[in-house]
């Protein structure tokens, strides 16, 4: 198969590639539209497309060995609709012994099945998520994460402002959105929860849920993205979107939300404080994209712009996927943390004991910058372990680093 031309290269890409070299296959995970077909494809030498192809689909579950010939690496595209191929693959590679053989794609985690084999040194998982500010190319690229980890200082020439950040909360990182209008994006992002909610989440488990509930709680969710969210919380504010949901169904909807990649999960940091004061274990909540809540909560670039509060939880959690993508790609995790006063910081970027703290700020406003910056530099203080860096990622402005030593970067400066 020859790569697309026109195919604008992932942050993913390398990782896919160096995976390919060691591991028998890779499992490419993440929501629908996020570009994992396509990325897989760019790689692939053959595939068999099971969402497209169903004489492909059918033969599968007669006997899922019929999806395996092709020339290597061969790509199953939603492999999650033939469930027993996960075997097939793994035993597979167990007899030709060789890396590289398979790259498997799914939007969907299937239900647990006792039957399927783990995978262990057999499959690598990759999460693949919407496109990235620096992806999409909105983003200048000017300041590496990697670099900020080895302890260098921040710089970039480029100055970005709220409006264009509110354009791009609201588009959202999907690649099939590039080239269009932004109210054309907005109106396909609200088709896209239209369709989770009727359609899309049958296919986890095959369980009929109520379109209105499904609906209710994702915009809950996306009222509520990037906090500390409790399902009472969800509960109550599904209410307000006029379908209650009791607690039980609640806990059964989230979770095939999740195994949808519709909704993600920010883990907490237990971190190093030197006090026997408890750190929050409970992760922080977004949907995949923000332009998913934006959609959810009805709101435009310009509502954005004059709705700062909301604006500023958008933005961290468009600051979370891109944090996310740019950390996996040099083996870091995103991680939250919150002490028991309160304290917190917003993503923590950790590797084994070595972390990094960043605060997500909206402006760069000097007096919420030095209030940011000393609240990461009092929580740093406590700590036994000292930070990599300390940062603020901002919507607007340019990247630079402050006397204290914490740095000031604008979100769209950052790239892997």
């Amino acid at each position: 198969m020859q790569p697309d031309s026109r195919y604008r290269s992932r942050v993913v890409d390398r990782e896919l590639a160096r995976l390919l070299r060691g591991a028998g296959a890779v499992v490419i995970e993440g929501a629908k539209a996020c570009g994992k077909t396509t990325t897989a494809l760019q790689i692939a030498a053959s595939a068999v497309r099971l969402d497209r192809d169903r004489n492909a689909r059918l033969a599968g579950l007669a006997d899922p060995t019929s999806l395996l010939t092709g020339d290597t690496p061969h790509l199953i595209d939603e492999w999650q609709l033939v469930p027993d191929v996960w075997n097939a693959v793994r035993a597979e590679v167990d007899d030709r012994g060789k890396p590289g053989q398979f790259v498997l794609t799914g939007s969907a985690t299937p239900a647990d099945d006792a039957t399927r084999h783990s995978g262990a040194m057999r499959f690598v998982r990759v999460t693949i998520r919407p496109m990235s500010l620096f992806e999409t190319g909105l983003g200048s690229g000017q300041v590496s994460l990697a670099r900020l980890w080895g302890e260098n200082e921040a710089g970039s020439s480029d100055e970005f402002s709220l409006p264009s950040i509110a354009d791009a909360v609201c588009r959202g990182g999907w690649p099939s959105h590039l080239g269009l209008d932004t109210q054309t994006c907005q109106d396909l992002n609200t088709a896209y929860l239209r369709t989770v909610a009727s359609a899309d989440i049958v296919t986890v488990d095959g369980i009929r849920r109520d379109p209105r509930k499904v609906a209710a709680l994702i915009s809950a969710i996306g009222r509520n993205t990037a906090t500390y969210v409790t399902n009472r919380r969800l509960q109550t504010d599904s209410v307000a979107f006029g379908a209650p949901i009791d607690p039980a169904t609640i806990a059964t909807y989230l979770d095939a939300l999740i195994r949808l990649w519709v909704v993600a999960e920010q883990p907490a940091w237990g971190g190093h404080l030197r006090s026997a004061a408890p750190a929050r274990r409970a992760p922080k909540r977004h949907l995949v994209d923000p332009s998913l809540a934006a959609a959810a909560m009805d709101a435009e670039p310009d509502d954005l712009l004059r709705d700062h509060e909301a604006f500023g939880q958008l933005f961290e959690s468009l600051a979370f996927r891109d944090l996310a993508t740019y950390a996996q790609a040099n083996r870091l995790d995103i991680c939250a943390f919150q002490d028991a006063h309160g304290k917190e910081i917003d993503q923590v970027v950790v590797k084994g004991d070595q972390w990094a703290g960043i605060e997500v700020k909206l402006a760069q406003i000097p007096t919420v910058l030095d209030a940011a910056a000393a609240g990461l530099l009092a929580i740093a203080g406590r700590m036994s372990t000292k930070p990599r860096f300390l940062a603020i990622v901002t919507a607007d402005g340019r990247a630079h680093t402050r006397p204290d030593g914490v740095h000031v970067v604008p979100l769209a400066s950052l790239r892997p």
